[in-house]
């Protein structure tokens, strides 16, 4: 049963932006300093709940002269960004299963500007995971887990990873669309699966779509309409491959007077323009459009488009071959 309807106010609703983690994946997080100061604002200023600052990457496995500062998102630099953060907006990163120190790199949330801990992991990777969650509790933190490219699961192994996330002290359980290859009624069936678990235990769901196939906020609102309340966006749709849900659609969107477009408009002028400019990629083409029809990683569009390759009907080929 949807709740509430495209003309109402949610009040559960959270808007998390991601421009900087997804976004990051775009320019390696070589973001200038003026950049994510002016995001910050216009992110308050626009009434976003979250912001998403980039991943704390471990610096054993990723060098740091290849990288930006936002893989690894110190405290102390995003405290040079936000200070003590005296805003209603609260402070996220994203810890990825594997790909983190989190015993080592993590100090006691009252330590720390930031707010949530993201979670993001594989279903053949829940114990480690179940294991983050519960030291990033213990440390104070909000946490979110975010099972991705739950696409290529089976329905009953996403049950049991539900069930047993829903039994860890997490707040936020994520449906991931990776690949951008889920349709709107895809959504609402994946959406009622959630909720269900979200009800049963008491957790919050929420919605990270991509836009390989241009249906990033389409899916967005159409999870939003069946109860999911955690919305995930990134400004000018800035993310991996074909990116996300755009920022300045969802937040035109949403009817609470709270949010406000202008600011986000404002970072799109001032700053995305010009990333566009210096030859940042992201967004709309058609290799992804194939890639989200197969349902299939989006690192193989990456690579056919590095190539400057234009052969669509040869890269459609490779997909079906890969299968």
């Amino acid at each position: 049963m949807s709740k509430g309807n495209l003309l109402s106010v949610r009040e559960d609703v959270r808007v998390l932006d991601a421009t900087m983690r997804d976004g990051g994946l775009c320019n390696d997080f070589f973001f200038t300093d003026k950049f994510v100061k002016d995001l910050y604002h216009n992110n308050i200023d626009a009434g976003v709940d979250y912001m998403e600052f980039g991943y704390k990457a471990s610096k054993r496995m990723f060098p740091t002269d290849k990288f930006g500062k936002w893989k690894y998102c110190d405290d102390d630099k995003i405290r040079e960004i936000v200070g003590d953060n005296n805003s209603p907006m609260k402070i996220a990163v994203m810890a990825d299963v594997g790909r983190c120190d989190y015993k080592k790199d993590f100090r006691a949330k009252k330590e720390s500007p930031v707010d949530m801990v993201r979670v993001a992991t594989y279903i053949n990777t829940i114990p480690v995971a179940v294991d983050m969650l519960e030291h990033f509790h213990k440390l104070g933190y909000e946490t979110s887990i975010n099972i991705m490219a739950v696409s290529k699961n089976r329905t009953e192994d996403i049950r049991a990873a539900l069930d047993i996330f829903g039994q860890t002290p997490v707040n936020v359980i994520y449906l991931v669309d990776s690949y951008g290859s889920f349709y709107p009624e895809q959504i609402r069936d994946f959406s009622q699966l959630y909720l269900e678990y979200g009800d049963k235990y008491k957790k919050q769901i929420g919605i990270h779509s991509h836009n390989n196939q241009s249906l990033a906020f389409a899916n967005t609102i159409d999870a939003l309409k069946e109860g999911v309340s955690f919305l995930d966006c990134t400004v000018m749709g800035m993310g991996r491959g074909a990116g996300n849900c755009q920022s300045e659609l969802l937040i035109g969107f949403l009817k609470n007077p709270k949010y406000m477009v202008e600011p986000i408009l404002d970072q799109i002028e001032n700053h995305m323009m010009k990333l566009k400019e210096e030859g940042v990629q992201w967004g709309f083409d058609i290799p992804y459009i194939l890639t989200g029809q197969r349902n299939s990683h989006p690192r193989t569009a990456i690579d056919f488009l590095k190539r400057h390759r234009t052969d669509y009907k040869n890269l459609r080929l490779e997909l079906l071959d890969m299968e």
